[in-house]
């Protein structure tokens, strides 16, 4: 971190004043409010297979799949004859019976609380008769539809916030001073959210300008992160996972911020008691979202075109060891599930 050497020469209550300016407009401190909660399940609808290739569905998880319909959609316009279904998971293993399959006398098909593990190749071998009009001949047709069944995750959303400031010297230890004060007024804002500040720093650079000549400013940035203490114990009480909540969380602290910016340089402009030495440069402030994915889980914009915004649950021979976006290729492919964390 830079800018933080030299003595002094200008008193810290400039500093002060505006911690307590912003105490007195309630940023210090913001109080929780209970929110209500809620779980956006995938809605009752169908997805018809294709006997030419593998139809790819994509499920939240925690959520129920789609009923996944063992037909083509011309077929499911026609009478049929004696219609037989058979479906199969990725285990190899029957599905009827099974707790989590949902399945219909019409042949449809319905993966509940799915998981990552779940994912894989689920096949349906739809079997019907077609009897001759005339002879009375019935010929038994066969017919293999293949779905490829997912599991997804929402991306994790953080914001990464730039900002400046004029100073008076880069070498001035107000300008750390100032730093500090504004990180914990700036966590203090977003806590009850369970949002914190992280990899804050910043950076003091001397400008020179047509018109003003040379000038001071701190570059300082930070990013407001979802994962605060704490956030795991709100995640535990919820019944299903909470990444929908988080994210929600997540805007609002950066909504928050960007609230909190916009009034700053009104109140460092009027409301200070002393002209501080450190000025807010206007229109300064940017905003941009990172996404991050949960371990086992990435993005592949090429192999997922129809969920290019999801983390898609790593295949076979891939693994995600963190909250990068990527999966990784094992060396030696020895991992035969989906969601891995480590080729081990």
């Amino acid at each position: 971190m830079a800018g933080g050497g030299g003595r002094t020469r200008c008193p810290p209550g400039a500093l002060l004043g505006m911690a307590a300016v912003l105490a007195a407009v309630g940023w210090v401190r913001a109080e929780p409010k209970e929110e209500q909660l809620s779980v956006d399940l995938i809605g009752k609808n169908e997805v018809y297979g294709d006997t030419r290739h593998e139809v790819n569905v994509y499920v939240k998880v925690f959520t129920n799949s789609p009923f996944l319909v063992c037909m083509d959609l011309a077929l499911s316009q026609e009478k049929i004859i004696d219609p037989k279904y058979s479906w199969i998971g990725p285990d190899g293993r029957h599905l009827e019976g099974q707790k989590y399959a949902n399945m219909t006398e019409t042949g449809k098909l319905m993966v509940m609380g799915f998981r990552e593990s779940m994912s894989g190749t689920y096949t349906c071998t739809l079997s019907h008769k077609i009897i001759e009009t005339t002879t009375q001949e019935e010929t038994e047709i066969v017919q293999a539809y293949k779905f490829m069944v997912y599991a997804y995750r929402e991306a994790d959303h953080a914001y990464q916030v730039f900002v400046r400031f004029t100073t008076t010297r880069c070498q001035l230890r107000n300008n750390g001073l100032f730093f500090e004060t504004l990180e914990k007024i700036l966590n203090s804002t977003i806590a009850h959210l369970t949002c914190h500040i992280t990899q804050s720093s910043y950076k003091c650079h001397s400008i020179r300008t047509p018109k003003h000549g040379l000038q001071h400013e701190l570059f300082v940035n930070f990013q407001v992160d979802p994962f605060a203490p704490g956030w795991e114990e709100v995640c535990h009480k919820l019944p299903y996972d909470c990444e929908d909540v988080t994210n929600r969380r997540a805007q609002q602290a950066a909504e928050l911020i960007g609230k909190f910016f916009h009034q700053l340089r009104y109140i460092l402009e009027h409301e200070a008691e002393a002209v501080p030495t450190i000025q807010y440069v206007e229109n300064s402030f940017s905003m941009i979202p990172i996404d991050s994915c949960r371990p086992g889980f990435g993005k592949n914009h090429h192999t997922h075109q129809n969920c290019a915004s999801c983390c898609v649950v790593c295949g076979p021979g891939t693994y995600s060891p963190n909250n990068e976006v990527t999966c990784r290729t094992c060396e030696r492919p020895r991992v035969r599930t989906y969601g891995a964390k480590s080729c081990q």
